[in-house]
């Protein structure tokens, strides 16, 4: 609890410099080229459009589902993807990008992967707004489904921001472990249903496996949201796996946290 409170206090003191930094990553970010923050956008409309050719006009799955077309079905949860797959690898990463705020000043190195995260969720805003818009496009207005989707918006930004925090702990430690998060993130993606339907899914205790599975729940979420209109309270079990997760990975962050802050700036 003792690292729990530092952590939170450090969050508080320096709230103006996690904006200010989270504004400046995105900047950093797409600084020298002519699109500019088009490329936040552009990246992620052509693996739509790629993975939206492949499923529906290569491979000839891309049914309707819930009576939905395909292609609203594969936005719903690959966008909230965009942002975790950031997270997944950026997060990790993030204290190796911003050594030196670790080893030349005296900022706080729980907060890095705080805007760091805030700033890939501007850009998620923004294909949410998106993704809105397309479906009204396709004669699917907002309705009062949408009212949860700042909740799963938040379960997925928290989860990823202690994620971040334990692993760019660990990767300031030893980049094989970065890399070993790179070389995963793909198996991630085929693994948690982001490209397939879960509930089709014939095998109990497979589909209790992936109930656990951050990703696969945060999808799911988002396609709650879009497609199968449920509340997030009408699947007690699945807020209950994620539930425990969260508090895995909380302990994991704090963990890593207080036996490697001490060490951190020798080894960068």
């Amino acid at each position: 609890m003792k690292t729990i409170k530092e952590i939170l206090k450090e969050h508080i003191s320096w709230r103006n410099q996690i904006f200010k930094l989270a504004k400046a990553d995105i900047i950093k970010t797409y600084s020298g080229a002519a699109l500019g923050w088009a490329w936040a956008l552009v990246k992620p409309t052509v693996t739509i459009f790629v993975f939206w050719f492949a499923f529906s006009v290569g491979l000839r799955h891309g049914k309707d589902i819930s009576g939905y077309p395909f292609i609203l079905w594969m936005v719903a949860g690959i966008v909230p993807w965009f942002f975790m797959s950031d997270m997944i690898t950026q997060g990790a990463g993030a204290i190796r990008k911003y050594k030196y705020l670790v080893t030349k000043m005296k900022f706080p190195v729980s907060t890095i992967p705080t805007f760091v995260g805030l700033s890939k969720l501007s850009i998620h805003i923004c294909l949410m707004i998106i993704v809105v818009i397309i479906f009204l496009i396709f004669g699917h207005p907002p309705d009062i489904y949408m009212l949860q989707l700042p909740v799963y918006m938040l379960f997925m930004v928290m989860f990823f921001i202690m994620w971040g925090l334990f692993s760019s702990m660990l990767s300031a430690m030893s980049k094989d472990f970065l890399n070993l998060v790179k070389s995963l993130t793909t198996a991630i993606f085929w693994l948690s249903g982001i490209m397939w339907d879960v509930h089709r899914i014939d095998i109990p205790w497979l589909q209790t496996v992936l109930k656990f599975n951050p990703v696969t729940y945060i999808a799911g979420g988002y396609r709650n949201v879009f497609i199968y209109k449920r509340w997030f309270w009408e699947e007690p079990q699945s807020l209950l796996f994620f539930g425990i997760m969260f508090v895995i990975m909380l302990i994991l962050a704090v963990w890593s946290y207080r036996k490697l802050i001490k060490e951190i700036p020798d080894v960068l």
